[in-house]
């Protein structure tokens, strides 16, 4: 059995007139997160976690900014794509812990949507899929409102 770690990282600006969306789930907020797809940076760090880990590069390599078929497309998508090329490459998705940097807004009355909209992409038990927020305490990018970022690690196990 092959036992893999990967991690991810995303990071978009916020800004007026573009929704929020986080975990496949729209937030009301004054700004929205900038980007060529939806911006979902949750999903974004998980999709590359999950490539990493699979030994499949990046989310950039498979969803590349430059195609236009791509613009504004849900990460839902992304992710469900992205957990096919694991299994296809022969990998079960184990796990996937997740933190969300946002100084505003507050994430926890969402976080159980979250995990249920991750597990349901990637094909398995929500108790194999952890979210977490925090804040930076107003230090940074995101402490300033700027941006909100988002860190995973996934591990897969060869089928």
């Amino acid at each position: 059995m092959d036992f893999r770690v990967g991690f991810g990282y995303d990071v978009h600006r916020l800004v007026p007139g573009r929704r929020l969306i986080l975990g496949g789930v729209e937030i009301e907020h004054t700004l929205g997160l900038l980007g060529h797809s939806d911006a979902d940076v949750l999903l974004h760090s998980i999709c590359d976690a999950i490539l990493g880990a699979a030994g499949l590069g990046d989310i950039g390599n498979h969803f590349p900014d430059t195609d236009e078929k791509f613009k504004g497309i849900s990460s839902m998508l992304l992710l469900k794509e992205v957990a096919k090329k694991a299994l296809e490459a022969g990998f079960y998705i184990n796990n996937v812990d997740a933190t969300v940097v946002a100084q505003a807004p507050r994430l926890s009355p969402f976080m159980e949507k979250m995990r249920e909209n991750v597990a349901s992409c990637i094909g398995t038990d929500k108790n194999r899929v952890n979210i977490k927020a925090t804040t930076t305490e107003g230090l940074g990018f995101t402490g300033e409102k700027q941006g909100i970022a988002s860190y995973c690690v996934a591990t897969v196990v060869s089928i």
